[in-house]
């Protein structure tokens, strides 16, 4: 078997790119990493970093992550702009199945597929999805400047975004199931101290509901049982995140390493799967903080452990 990659890195977000950093400054010659989409992950949509080191002042996901791959590059590392759906193994060679089934092999394998936005599961969200209900306030908070929406979560995303669309919304109504929130001190205090952000506590969305052209309001049962009904066009949600480990997933419905209940992959402190050349890093793994600098330092990790085993299995 020719052109066995060095090692193929399944995501381009924050541990994917530091992976492709490390992997290839750190003397690995032959490294892939597999993104389908612009490189720079879910931090990307974000409308404000408080939390990076060395980075001050405002500045966006977007802007934060746009000088990333070219420094990836610069060391050699190549962008494979293809959706894996599989990864297999087989002895010591792993396979990356990918969308178009072609087949590229390697050595090692780091995957960085992260998480996605989660559904809250309420009536109407399916069927409003993109025409009122989004998951992005970056992206679509523009809509409804000068307008009132709704944001549903109370976690330190919900909070910064609730912030976020209060500079370009008239009024934003922040609905969370309970009466205490899961962000940070600063951000709750910042959200308590605005005046466009309405808290609606102990509070749970029972239905969305609009017309041909979009959203028209939201109910949500207080207290569990009185309903109020909320006049906006739009409503944003941020109840937390659903982990990408479909490309582990095996023909019998087993996965390829071992995994936690939640189908977050089980590390350890080297970013080592239960699968020899197999490594995780960033929001897939089990107890990941999902911050960006703890993402970026698993995908350095991680790339540590795959130089060491590359060498190993080939010397």
């Amino acid at each position: 078997m020719s052109n066995i990659l060095d090692c193929a890195i399944v995501g381009g977000g924050p541990a994917g790119l530091t992976a492709g950093l490390y992997a290839t400054r750190g003397g690995l010659e032959n490294v892939v990493m597999f993104e389908k989409g612009m490189p720079g992950g879910q931090i990307t949509q974000s409308s404000e970093i408080e939390n990076y080191p060395g980075v001050t002042g405002e500045i966006t996901g977007m802007d934060l992550m746009m000088p990333w791959p070219e420094q990836c590059q610069k060391f050699g590392l190549k962008h494979d702009m293809s959706e894996v759906k599989q990864i297999r193994k087989d002895g010591d060679i792993f396979s990356i199945i990918k969308s178009d089934e072609s087949i590229v092999h390697a050595h090692s394998v780091i995957v960085c597929t992260g998480s996605s936005p989660r559904r809250a599961g309420f009536k109407g969200e399916d069927e409003f999805f993109g025409k009122g209900v989004s998951t992005c306030a970056t992206c679509d908070g523009f809509f409804y400047k000068g307008k009132e929406v709704a944001v549903i979560g109370g976690g330190d995303t919900a909070l910064e975004e609730a912030l976020y669309l209060a500079k370009i919304c008239t009024k934003v109504y922040l609905i969370h199931r309970r009466d205490t929130f899961r962000a940070s001190p600063n951000t709750v205090q910042r959200v308590m101290n605005n005046e466009k952000i309405e808290l609606i506590l102990n509070a749970t969305p029972e239905e969305v509901y609009g017309d041909a052209m979009g959203v028209n309001g939201i109910k949500v049962k207080i207290n569990g049982d009185e309903i109020k009904n909320i006049v906006v066009p739009g409503v944003f949600i941020f109840v937390g995140n659903n982990v990408n480990n479909q490309t582990l997933l095996q023909e019998n419905d087993t996965f390829l390493c071992d995994m936690n209940e939640q189908g977050q992959v089980i590390v350890d402190l080297s970013m080592k799967t239960s699968v020899a050349g197999l490594f995780a890093a960033g929001d897939i793994r089990i107890e990941a903080p999902k911050q960006v600098v703890c993402a970026a330092g698993d995908g350095a990790v991680a790339a540590i452990s795959a130089i060491s085993y590359v060498d190993e299995l080939l010397n």
